[in-house]
């Protein structure tokens, strides 16, 4: 005779699958974006603000409110955000 599963134990094995698939997604972001700061191509300026601010690789950006990274400004701002742009739709 074969057992059947019931839903819920389905809808329980389904979320965690679907949470596991989400963590797989998002560490391989990270691995790929695990270059240097410099990879941007950022003007030298804002590198070493970047630097200066202790941020040495692209995926140390993602999760981070730029606009509080300290002296980057908006002018900076909207370059990280170009080359950050520019980066992503190359992978």
């Amino acid at each position: 005779m074969v057992k059947t599963i019931p839903k819920r134990v389905v809808k329980q094995i389904n979320k965690k699958l679907l949470e596991s698939l989400d963590h797989y997604k998002k560490m391989l972001g990270y691995m790929g974006a695990d270059l240097p700061i410099g990879s941007l191509c950022l003007p030298k300026r804002y590198e070493k603000v970047l630097l200066d601010n202790g941020i040495l690789r692209i995926y140390e950006l993602f999760d981070r409110d730029l606009a509080k990274i300290e002296g980057i400004g908006k002018v900076g701002v909207r370059h990280l955000t170009a080359g950050l742009d520019q980066f992503l739709s190359m992978r």
